[in-house]
């Protein structure tokens, strides 16, 4: 029997849904402040004016404490235009200060070695075929020039098979390494446990690699 893949247009139907019937605070993903991923992006060095982009971003609140840090070259990329609108609405005159793009990361034209750091948090693991992840990758090297770094939180181990209706896969430091291939250099990672909003654990697993 033929594998069943969720197309791209089944992916955004999905996360429009998602987050048109839910709130900010109501996605089991929510953390008032990305604490582990703004130390990681501060430990790549990037430059205030380095180019980020922060994948699946929704209405995540990284681009508010970036702004507040002083990066200026921010690009937030979702599926689900109604998370992008929630989070220009929340930023107010600060969202003309970032770039915001509607689209499927596996998909979506990304100029060649433009962004300095790769960010995503609970993206990745949602990707069950191979055929997604090997669509990422070539994504996220287009896209990050040499010395970059790639900055990715997956479910760790013992996190959840599932999430917001989908199947998910779990990761610890050397598969998702090997997962995604000689082309980038393991730097850094941490377990930590996610407190969602209604008081369950998630454990999420954070990488760091650099672009050779």
């Amino acid at each position: 029997m033929r594998e069943y893949v969720m197309l791209p247009k089944d992916r955004k139907a999905h996360w429009d849904n998602v987050y048109e019937r839910n709130a900010l605070h109501g996605v089991s993903w929510y953390r008032e402040h990305l604490d582990t991923s703004l130390r990681m992006l501060g430990d790549t060095g990037a430059a205030l004016d380095a180019a980020i982009v922060d994948v699946g971003g929704g209405h995540s609140t990284l681009v508010d404490d970036l702004l507040q840090r002083g990066y200026s070259n921010l690009t937030v990329l979702d599926l689900a235009e109604a998370a992008l609108t929630a989070a220009r609405s929340r930023l107010g005159a600060s969202s003309a200060r970032v770039r915001w793009l509607t689209g499927d990361v596996l998909s979506i034209p990304f100029e060649k070695g433009r962004m300095a750091v790769w960010h995503d948090r609970a993206v990745f693991h949602f990707l069950t075929h191979a055929e997604e992840r090997a669509a990422y990758l070539r994504q996220m090297l287009h896209a990050l020039k040499p010395g970059g770094h790639a900055i990715l939180a997956t479910f760790g181990p013992e996190g959840p098979m599932r999430c917001s209706g989908l199947d998910t896969r779990r990761y610890d430091a050397a598969s998702l390494s090997a997962t995604l291939g000689t082309d980038l250099v393991f730097c850094d990672s941490v377990i930590e446990m996610h407190k969602t909003p209604n008081g369950k654990e998630q454990q999420f697993l954070y990488c760091r690699l650099q672009r050779r």
